[in-house]
This record gives C-alpha cells, sequence and structure tokens, in this order.
C-alpha cells in the first residue's frame, strides 16, 4: 500500500471557508490555488481529503 499515490491539486480558493479546513489543506502541503501535492494513499490521508473535497481535484 505504500507504493500507490495520490496526486491532489487546490482548484478553489480558501477564503471564505472553516478555520480547521484551511490547516488541512496546508497539512495536504499544498499552498496556493492550482498548487498539487502527490501523496501516499493511507486512510489518513484519504480522510483528510474527503473533509475538503469540494477544494480538491483527485487523481489516481
Amino acid at each position: 500500500m505504500a507504493d500507490k499515490t495520490i496526486k491532489v491539486t487546490l482548484v478553489k480558493s480558501v477564503i471564505g471557508t472553516k478555520q480547521d479546513h484551511r490547516a488541512t489543506v496546508r497539512g495536504l502541503g499544498l499552498r496556493k490555488l492550482n498548487s498539487s501535492a502527490v501523496l501516499e494513499d493511507t486512510p489518513a490521508v484519504r480522510g483528510m481529503i474527503r473533509k475538503i473535497s469540494y477544494l480538491l481535484k483527485c487523481e489516481g
């Protein structure tokens, strides 16, 4: 499972979102709009993605 990855891209601004959602975006390693990160496919990362799915685009 450690060799699987997910690419996430921030496609919506964090302005006007909850503070903990902003912290989750930062925790995934995303900074600016359209920034991307390649992350390990773990249950913790999937939970973070699910929490802020309305801000992200995911590619398996």
